[in-house]
């Protein structure tokens, strides 16, 4: 304990609130690789499962029959599947949508604000005059499933401009999210995800903030199906009895930007299952 107790000050005070998406990442890295020295990078693309070998056996069981596996054909047919005016969503995305998850999420400069996968897919929606989609999950996840799915082993690669004040200011808002304590418990996220991550909360480990953002979107037990990133925000926020953000809010977008960033040059292998 005395040794953890160390670890987190040193990275407290190696991480000051103006430091560099860069050293962000190096700062939490060092700190992880002391926290769980005989994992390595890649490792922490499975999440909890990294660090909690109980736990991946049975995980290891479950994904020879993916539960996710439906919501990925559904999502291949909604894919697929024309709007009222013939387009497809291949018409306008990148890549015709094929590979394309670890792109996300990304600053747009023009609307100064950050796209993830979601939005860009409503945004497809809406400019062929389609109604938007519901954010946490149904056919949004599921067509993000299918998405995923084709982006598998693709490495994220998330860039924050150091020409624009915007996308730093996002990045920056995104990390005080992070840090920040809110609802009636009083926690931040950091509090189970980089201080206590490997501890146990009840009969669950806690995972480590690294690889947050590889594996959606995601079948949860406790769900019953597929969901998205977002909605496991939202679902964090009421475990520590705080007023959820809406799903694709901007502040949850900027979360997103800075969680993903941590976890660049990891692996996507979403979808997943996870607890």
């Amino acid at each position: 304990m005395k040794k953890y107790c160390v670890l987190l000050l040193m990275f407290i005070l190696a991480s000051p609130a103006w430091a560099s998406p860069e050293a962000d990442s190096e700062h939490i890295r060092q700190f992880f690789k002391q926290r769980f020295p005989d994992l390595s990078w890649q490792d922490y693309a499975d999440g909890v499962y990294a660090i909690d070998p109980i736990s991946r056996q049975t995980w290891e069981a479950i994904e020879e029959f993916p539960p996710y596996e439906i919501a990925v054909e559904n999502g291949e047919t909604l894919f697929n599947t024309a709007f009222a005016n013939g387009k497809h969503y291949a018409d306008c995305l990148p890549n015709k949508g094929i590979g394309i998850a670890q792109r996300y999420p990304y600053w747009d400069k023009k609307d100064q604000t950050v796209v993830t996968l979601p939005v860009a897919i409503n945004a497809c929606r809406t400019s062929q005059g389609e109604k938007a989609l519901p954010y946490g999950k149904g056919a949004m996840a599921a067509i993000m499933a299918y998405l995923s799915d084709t982006s598998r082993g693709n490495t994220i690669q998330v860039d924050i401009p150091k020409d624009d004040q915007g996308a730093l200011a996002a990045y920056e808002n995104g990390k005080a999210y992070y840090f920040t304590r809110r609802g009636q418990l009083n926690f931040s996220c950091a509090h189970c995800h980089v201080m206590h991550a490997g501890s146990k909360l009840r009969s669950d480990m806690l995972s480590p903030v690294l690889g947050h953002t590889t594996g959606w979107p995601t079948y949860r037990a406790k769900w019953g199906s597929v969901g998205t990133l977002h909605r496991r925000f939202r679902g964090c926020n009421k475990q520590v009895r705080a007023k959820p953000q809406k799903a694709q809010s901007e502040a949850y977008r900027n979360l997103e930007y800075y969680l993903t960033r941590l976890s660049n040059g990891l692996s996507l292998n979403g979808p997943s299952s996870r607890r």
